[in-house]
């Protein structure tokens, strides 16, 4: 069991920093990339399905991934928990999180840190009428994901969720459904 923690830990904190990294050094010449206009955060809040992602070192190994969001009782902030099933044991992983909002015009930008003091973007790029979907992403293009409020979602939404990434820069190759 200590040896899976620090495996966990190590994991994350190695993501945290690859993403810390490329934000202050990997700047690309991407044209900026848009949010959506606003966002209420007491709807946003709830359990979301990881529908689709880029691959990424923090997630390998990982299949039916979650994310579950709650406002802060001073609601300055949102408490973030990251679940999925170990490929390997088929035991649930979990990181625990703070998101703080970066950009109180939209609440749309998020800065959210798993291991302070390293922290990443997290911008709500496209969402649904009733917060049935969004597609998340990082400025620099480097992380993107489909979340559902529901396991699955029908391929016409699936493939307007990937030609708005594409529109929105992202390249729909690496996009990869995910497994429940």
């Amino acid at each position: 069991m200590p040896l899976k923690i620090g495996s966990m830990i190590f994991a994350a904190v190695g993501s945290i920093l690859v993403v810390a990294g490329c934000h202050w050094g990997c700047r690309t010449a991407a044209p900026p990339l848009a949010v959506v206009p606003g966002v209420d955060l007491s709807r946003y809040a709830g359990k979301w399905y990881e529908i689709a992602k880029y691959p990424n070192r923090f997630q390998r190994g990982c299949v039916g991934a979650t994310a579950e969001y709650s406002l802060s009782s001073d609601g300055k902030r949102v408490d973030v928990v990251n679940r999925c099933r170990d490929t390997g044991s088929g035991k649930e992983r979990s990181v625990r999180g703070k998101a703080r909002v970066v950009d109180p015009a939209t609440n749309a930008k998020l800065s959210v840190t798993f291991f302070w003091p390293f922290s990443g973007d997290y911008w709500i790029l496209a969402l649904g009428e009733e917060y049935e979907y969004a597609v998340v992403g990082t400025p620099d293009r480097k992380y993107l994901w489909f979340l559902a409020r529901t396991e699955t979602i029908g391929d016409d939404l699936y493939g307007r969720l990937v030609d708005l990434a594409r529109a929105r820069g992202f390249d729909p190759a690496r996009i990869e459904r995910s497994t429940r």
